[in-house]
């Protein structure tokens, strides 16, 4: 395509697929599209066996990294004693949780030690979040061949901005309003991500369809050509093309690859997806402390009932509960009907277009399909 998302990536297709899976990752690019994994949960070892895992798989295909590293955030820029950070989680918060449990017929007694044992190994991914180990994580990065680099959840800090253009590698950065879209151009950042509030995990609250051409419109008011990826409740190449006609310059999709053969998203939580509306959906802040969209279930319905502790700043929030959400997605793949309908997970409202399982290669092709379909309905009113 004739595109200059195209041309900056080089890519076929200007369709980004973030992923937290290294198949789907592979298998977008491999398609035509940009793969780009999801690395926050990652230490800095595993980023290196995730990475070179994917640049044996990826055919010499242009991949991507998203990380995070927000600017406010409890705790940033702190070397924490990762048993004081336990020790500042509130009793009131974690005995919420396991009411829950309980109230679903989960035994919280006979999972407790593995409750502990994730919120431990979650203490490091917190200090992901603070900013400890961003550096050695960018350091691994740029190792490899990665074709961009994006950050969430604020402006990229310094040390990225400067060694994307070190390494001649695209730097992006999500956002959810023009303000931000304004403060990301000027702190030199090379892809705008405009994030709409249908979008799953962390959102704002601007639609889509309102988010994109005010954000590109604001962009050509200054004279500025920094191209823009539209986002949120986009899962169809369709959607994709309308997005485009506003102003953007490609799409950069999430919930849709979590139904795909290769996602390692929990099977149990896959059937909830194929099988969900765009209702299904909730906008909170039970699980990281910001804003995040996800799928509805009896867990989220009580983090927002009246009663219900106000979540923690981020990261405690994640430390209260995903590691009761990573045991409950192993219990449901067993017997347990509690944990089975307890499970969730990030999902855009775009999950009501999501009916049925393919490759991410099928989807890519989907996508590519429906654009053109699109494209010549429109020529079509015009009379071409």
């Amino acid at each position: 395509m004739n595109n200059k998302i195209c041309d900056m990536l080089g890519i076929e297709f200007p369709l980004v697929a973030f992923s937290h899976c290294r198949d789907v990752v592979a298998a977008v690019s491999r398609a035509g599209g940009m793969g780009v994994f999801g690395g926050v949960n990652c230490s800095p070892e595993m980023l290196e066996e995730e990475l070179s895992w994917i640049d044996a798989h990826v055919d010499g295909k242009p991949y991507g990294l998203d990380i995070i590293v927000p600017n406010k955030v409890e705790g940033k820029g702190e070397q924490l004693d990762p048993e004081a950070v336990l020790a500042s989680i509130p009793d009131e918060h974690k005995q919420f949780t396991n009411d829950i449990l309980q109230r679903h017929g989960v035994d919280t007694g006979r999972i407790a030690g593995d409750i502990e044992a994730v919120r431990r190994e979650q203490v490091a991914f917190t200090d992901n979040l603070r900013g400890g180990t961003a550096e050695a994580i960018l350091e691994v990065a740029f190792r490899h061949p990665i074709g961009l680099i994006a950050n969430a959840l604020g402006i990229p800090p310094q040390v990225m901005l400067d060694m994307g253009k070190k390494h001649d590698v695209p730097v992006a950065a999500l956002i959810g309003t023009r303000d931000h879209a304004m403060s990301q151009v000027a702190a030199g950042v090379d892809i705008i991500i405009a994030v709409g509030g249908e979008a799953g995990g962390h959102t704002g609250d601007i639609s889509t369809m309102v988010l994109i051409p005010e954000v590109c419109n604001a962009l050509a008011q200054i004279g500025d050509d920094t191209p823009v990826l539209a986002a949120g409740g986009i899962a169809t190449g369709a959607q994709m093309a309308a997005a485009m006609a506003m102003g953007a310059s490609g799409a950069w999709c999430g919930s849709v690859w979590l139904t795909t053969v290769e996602a390692e998203t929990n099977p149990v939580v896959k059937e909830k997806m194929l099988a969900a509306t765009s209702r299904d959906t909730v906008r909170a802040r039970s699980r990281t402390g910001k804003p995040s969209r996800q799928l509805r279930s009896p867990w989220t319905d009580a983090w927002q009932a009246e009663g219900a502790p106000s979540p923690l700043p981020m990261p405690l929030q994640s430390l209260v509960a995903e590691p009761p959400l990573r045991v409950l997605d192993k219990l449901s793949q067993g017997d347990n009907q509690g944990a089975r309908d307890l499970s969730t997970y990030w999902v855009g409202q775009g999950v009501g277009l999501m009916n049925e399982q393919m490759t991410a290669g099928q989807v890519v092709q989907g996508f590519k399909e429906d654009f053109l379909t699109a494209y010549e309905r429109l020529a079509a009113n015009l009379g071409e």
